[in-house]
């Protein structure tokens, strides 16, 4: 039987695209706003880090409201907010309006997760980690077209302004869309959860053990993908002796590694591999790359490594909600709240420590502090691995 809610699941990717473009708008026009916005490099990050302070503010109530009235609602709301963003930066004659604005766009981030995660859970229940992890590759593709458009601009004299109106009108076209497309009924969804429940309730996950993890992970998986968008920039340009335009190429690179990282675990994630693998074996490779980031100063190799890092840093987020909708799978709305409220908080430390960071030393400083990120969320998924192990051998045994 054809699924009824194809053409929504895809109305939710449009929109992650979109948001793909979005989470580097601010990075990669940097130059341009710091102009327009009478501030540095440090005050960009300080707005970027707004879009944190946002998403935490909203995400737990997004994620209840969700879980209440249904999942449309908080996705329309989202694509309205994003464009008022869009159109609102480029206009802002100040740096505090520009912050107002960046806080709006953390607060549509949230309400965009929260509907989008449950719903494509509820739309595809036999391969939910397949298809959130397609989030990611939305994303990736959105990442890598949003630099292409600001490069074209730069070489045809365009105002970097375009960059913000072009992705505000695809939402606002893609609101139209989803406004009339049809959602699952979440609580129909519920009931039908409630009669597997003797199979579900067959282990009992700890939430002051692999909960926690899982909360650490999704703090250390949205640093380690949001940070390299902030800086590879300016790693380029301050490391390799790249121009501007050619530096800001660095983030199509690793977008291209996101993407292709994120189509091959959609094919391998459904028969072949587990989600919670993925949250060990790819911040493993992302610690090499950093390594090697840290001590070889080469454009071929800084080419190199933005691609590995956008691989090894692409859909671990989503992977992470799905992990823990699968533990915790009775209030999907509410519990990916919860990781994504510690996302969010990435999204305000990240930019604003690395901001402050960079005022005092030198680009390579905040690429250690990436390390470190690195090195916990490899110990955090270590915790969740042998957790998930030992959960799945009891369900087994029982």
């Amino acid at each position: 039987m054809k699924n009824p809610y194809i053409k929504t699941a895809l109305g939710m990717y449009v929109n992650y695209f979109l948001l793909g473009m979005v989470n580097i708008i601010l990075a990669a026009n940097m130059p341009f706003l710091t102009k327009q916005l009478d501030t540095d490099s440090a005050g960009i990050s300080y707005i970027i880090s707004a879009l944190g302070i946002g998403r935490v503010l909203t995400y737990a109530i997004c994620g209840f409201l969700s879980d209440k009235f249904g999942r449309k609602p908080p996705v329309v709301i989202s694509t309205i907010m994003m464009a008022i963003f869009l159109i609102g930066i480029p206009l802002s004659p100040n740096f505090q309006i520009a912050f107002a604005f960046a806080i709006l766009a953390g607060m549509a981030n949230s309400a965009m997760d929260e509907g989008t995660y449950p719903a494509l859970m509820e739309i595809f229940p036999k391969s939910s980690g397949s298809k959130n992890v397609l989030v990611k590759a939305f994303l990736s593709l959105g990442s890598f077209i949003l630099p292409l458009i600001i490069f074209f601009c730069l070489e045809h004299g365009i105002s970097y302004g375009f960059s913000f109106f072009i992705p505000a009108a695809l939402y606002l076209v893609n609101m139209l869309f989803l406004f009339t497309a049809p959602f699952p009924n979440h609580r129909d969804i519920s009931m039908i959860q409630e009669t597997e429940k003797d199979n579900k309730s067959l282990f009992v996950p700890k939430f002051w053990k692999e909960g926690i993890a899982l909360i650490i992970i999704g703090f250390t998986s949205n640093g380690l993908y949001s940070l390299p968008q902030i800086w590879l920039p300016t790693y380029g340009q301050d490391i390799l002796n790249m121009t501007d335009a050619n530096s800001v190429k660095l983030l199509s690179y690793y977008s291209i590694g996101g993407l292709i990282s994120v189509l091959l675990l959609a094919g391998l994630l459904k028969k072949f591999i587990r989600p919670v693998t993925i949250l060990l074996v790819y911040p493993i490779i992302t610690l090499f790359s950093l390594l090697v980031l840290l001590t070889v100063n080469s454009q071929a190799i800084g080419i190199v490594n933005s691609f590995l890092l956008g691989f090894s840093t692409a859909g671990v987020y989503q992977l992470t909600l799905t992990v823990m909708a699968e533990l915790f799978w009775k209030n999907k709305g509410t519990i990916t709240g919860v990781v994504s409220t510690a996302g969010g908080l990435s999204a305000i430390f990240i930019p604003t420590f690395t901001g402050l960071i960079k005022s005092h030393t030198t680009i390579l400083h905040i690429f250690v502090f990436d390390l470190i990120i690195t090195l916990i969320g490899i110990i955090s998924a270590v915790v969740v691995c042998y957790r998930y192990g030992k959960l799945m051998k009891n369900k087994v045994v029982k």
